[in-house]
Formats: structure tokens, sequence, C-alpha cells
């Protein structure tokens, strides 16, 4: 009799594991379709992104900007329409993998695919401002030089050079910021640079600039 229970039990639940499987496998086969198109559909996008940033020279524009030096510097090459079409590629993937997800119910993989899909755009938005930071920054060095040599100053390169540097901090704290990383700190920093520079300014302008401070004033009273 018990022998006759205990087998009852283990068929019993042998059936039971069998109708879950059998519910299951429509959405597995649904969830392995969804992917399987949306791992085609990715590589099509890329291969077109790629080819269309190619055509509109794109890397031509970007070594302008002197960006291909510090790639090589770092053992990097420079390559617009891959890096953009890889982009593409993992984020068209990533969205068919949430949909994958929903479909199976995976709650916490869709929450987390979820959190990653709406995080891309703010890489994007980074990439951009760093590439807009080097751009400004050669143009401003390049004004800064331009401006020091026409007024017969000795310190021109090193005036571009400071001029530089300052936008691309800028230019980098902004992509942190847009990135969300380290927010607090982001403010600190940018707050006690901008101290900095007034602090630094007045006490220029009170040490070596107060005769011509008196001077004017004269004027200005007379």
């Amino acid at each position: 009799m018990v022998l006759e229970n205990w087998a009852d039990v283990v068929v019993s639940s042998l059936q039971n594991l069998w109708l879950i499987l059998i519910s299951f496998l429509p959405s597995l086969l649904g969830a392995l379709l969804v992917l399987l198109v949306g791992l085609i559909v990715a590589a099509v996008l890329e291969r077109i992104v790629e080819r269309l940033i190619y055509h509109l020279k794109l890397d031509s524009l970007l070594k302008k900007t002197g960006l291909e030096h510090y790639m090589q510097r770092a053992n990097l090459q420079l390559n617009a329409g891959h890096f953009v079409g890889r982009l593409v590629y993992w984020f068209i993937v990533l969205a068919f993998l949430l949909a994958a997800s929903d479909i199976l119910r995976f709650t916490a993989l869709s929450s987390f695919l979820d959190s990653v899909l709406v995080y891309l755009p703010n890489v994007v938005v980074a990439v951009l401002i760093l590439l807009l930071s080097l751009l400004v920054a050669k143009f401003v060095a390049h004004l800064v030089k331009v401006s020091v040599l026409t007024a017969r100053f000795h310190f021109a390169a090193n005036l571009s050079t400071v001029a530089w540097w300052t936008v691309m901090v800028f230019g980098f704290l902004a992509a942190l910021s847009q990135l969300g990383i380290a927010l607090n700190i982001i403010n600190a920093l940018v707050t006690g640079f901008i101290a900095m520079i007034a602090i630094a300014g007045g006490l220029a302008f009170g040490l070596g600039g107060k005769d011509m401070a008196a001077e004017a004033l004269r004027k200005l009273k007379e």
C-alpha cells in the first residue's frame, strides 16, 4: 500500500513536470525566434550604419580634430563606422533580448536589460560631448595662439596649451556628468576650479595691476 502511494506521488510529480515543460515550450521557442530575428536585424543595421558613415567620410572629419593621434598612442585604430555600427548592433540585440526575456517572464533580467537600454543613450551623448570638446579645444587653442602672436608676446604656445586643456577638462567633466559618475565630486571640482581662477585673477590684478587700477579710477573721477 505504501509503495503504491509512493508510485502515485512520483507519477503525479512527473506528470506535473511534463505539463509545465509542455506549457513552457511555446514561450521558449517564441523567445528563441525573437532573439534570432534580433540578431539578423542587428547585423543588417550594423552593416548599413557602417557603410553610411564610411560614405559620409566621418573619419576624415575626426582626423582633423587630432583624435587619431591620441588613439594611436592607445594602440587603437580610428574607425567611426565600426564603433557606431557596434553600438547599433548591441542596442538592437539588447532590445530583442529584452523582448525575449518578457516572453519568458524573466522579471529580474528584463529589469536589468531595461536599465542598460535606458543608459546607453547617455554613453552616446558623452562620446559626442568629448568629440565636440576636441573640436572646440582645437579652435580655441588656435585662436589664442594667433591672438598672442599678433600681440607679439613670447608665450603663445603655453597659453594655447592651457586653453586646450581647459576646454578638454570641462568637456571631460561634462561627459562624466552625462554618465552620472561622481556628480558631487564633479560639482566640487568645477566650483573649486572657478574659485581658483577668480582668486588668482584677483591676486594678480591686486598685486600687479594696482597702479593701473589707481590710474583708471583717477581718470574716471576726473
